[in-house]
């Protein structure tokens, strides 16, 4: 029987052996690309120059990623949201998402970027759909880097989907009652995400940054983001340069991360 996941178009790839080792011995970082429309506003061009000049971003925070220690990146691309958009500027994005994928395929495999999607698919167009599998397929072997692209991509709606989905393989599993429990043990929470979740998105986030002076989630990760580190800043997407990337990276590890512990505890 297809589980909730298949029949709303969800990914749900089993991740490679090395998987948790690739998490363990690298920063996860999640970037949610801010700024795009305004940039073009302030130079007077059309907001999918702004989106044009945000691929070039793209590729310099791609290739500088594993330098900076990180070996998970998640790149807010395209939210569930933002079909609210004009026509014109989602196609546009679209056709942009597409040639990005054709233009940057040969690139991550010589330099061992695995790229995914995660996110919906049911709603993409057939033909970006298409190039967005056959580059899944052409980059599976990489290792340097997993490279995730949230694409038509909801939080809120992956976290509900993924709790359903779990509700149901038990109850069909042992044949307990499918209705969800009023109340879940804060302990199981855990395991929802071993069981469930994990398997559709992927490992918590370390580092979450934000561009263009925005201070907020915006639907992105809110599971994987509960032990993250957060860094805005007020640089537009188009101009995130290297350095600034080595600045966030340098400002998550003076962090003091405890997980809810004491910095003793972890020392003891």
């Amino acid at each position: 029987m297809r589980s909730t996941f298949d029949r709303l178009g969800f990914t749900r790839q089993p991740a490679p052996a090395d998987e948790a080792a690739i998490a363990h011995n690298g920063i996860h970082a999640a970037i949610i690309m801010d700024g795009n429309g305004r940039w073009a506003a302030a130079r007077g061009l059309p907001r999918i120059a702004g989106h044009r000049a945000g691929a070039d971003a793209v590729r310099r925070t791609i290739e500088a990623a594993p330098s900076q220690g990180i070996s998970i990146l998640t790149l807010y691309a395209f939210s569930a949201d933002n079909w609210r958009r004009p026509q014109r500027e989602v196609g546009a994005l679209m056709r942009l998402l597409g040639r990005y994928l054709i233009q940057e395929r040969d690139r991550c495999i010589a330099n061992g970027v695995r790229l995914q999607a995660i996110g919906r698919r049911d709603r993409l167009p057939k033909s970006l759909l298409a190039l967005l599998e056959q580059t899944e397929r052409a980059t599976a072997a990489g290792r340097k880097l997993h490279l995730r692209l949230a694409i038509d991509y909801s939080s809120r709606h992956a976290i509900l989907d993924a709790a359903r989905a779990l509700q149901q393989e038990h109850a069909a599993a042992d044949n307990r009652p499918r209705d969800m429990p009023r109340d879940i043990p804060h302990d199981t929470t855990r395991d929802i995400t071993a069981e469930a979740f994990s398997r559709q998105i992927g490992p918590d986030v370390d580092l979450l940054i934000r561009t263009s002076g925005e201070q907020r989630l915006s639907d992105f990760l809110l599971w994987e983001c509960a032990y993250a580190e957060m860094v805005f800043t007020a640089r537009m997407w188009p101009d995130f340069s290297v350095e600034d990337l080595a600045a966030a990276v340098g400002e998550f590890r003076v962090r003091d991360r405890r997980f809810g512990g004491l910095a003793a505890q972890r020392s003891a």
